[in-house]
């Protein structure tokens, strides 16, 4: 886990979130349940740990493996 207590950005307090995030790939949304992650107070920034990304990169279609074709 990240041990970061100041936003990179603006030096804001920030504060740790688990909830529901929404992304969006080429005009299609997913859904990553329960992702935890930071986001500063002051300016909204959000800040992902490595285990963070990989969970959205687990449900986000970009990365999703392409069939193979023949």
């Amino acid at each position: 886990m990240l041990k970061i207590t100041e936003c990179p950005v603006c030096g804001g307090k920030i504060r740790k979130v688990k909830e529901d995030w929404i992304g969006e790939y080429q005009g299609q949304k997913y859904t990553v349940p329960d992702l935890e992650y930071y986001i500063c107070e002051l300016c909204g920034e959000k800040i992902y740990s490595p285990e963070a990304m990989r969970k959205i990169e687990s449900y986000s279609p970009a990365f999703k493996v392409a069939e193979p074709v023949g």
